[in-house]
């Protein structure tokens, strides 16, 4: 099953930041994962204005992308994004029933 990355960030130097996006799209690709977002504007339909960077990447399943996030190349890339931002990044699998998936409200 697919696994998802979603990761937002407030970036405050720009520059920095420019030298973990340079670095990042072969990490992602060699561990076989696509960008389906890449910081491409945001609109806020209900609730507080969204106002940070977002990100989702897709990878074939939770194992591929743990190894993406644990590539020793990726990891050194984030030393670049960790200087220049704050955030988050969050790892969500897909499930095989997307037509009436259980809600798992706990």
């Amino acid at each position: 099953m697919p696994a998802y990355f979603i990761c937002t960030m407030t970036v405050h130097d720009p520059e920095t930041y420019l030298q973990y996006t340079a670095r990042t799209p072969a990490t992602v690709a060699r561990h076989g994962g696509r960008f389906l977002t890449r910081g491409d504007a945001v609109a806020t339909v209900e609730g507080p204005a969204f106002t940070e960077r977002l990100v989702i990447l897709e990878f074939p399943d939770r194992a591929s992308a743990m190894a993406w996030y644990d590539d020793p190349e990726y990891q050194s890339a984030c030393a670049f994004r960790r200087a220049a931002s704050t955030g988050r990044m969050i790892l969500q699998e897909g499930r095989e029933n997307t037509k009436d998936p259980d809600p798992k409200i706990e």
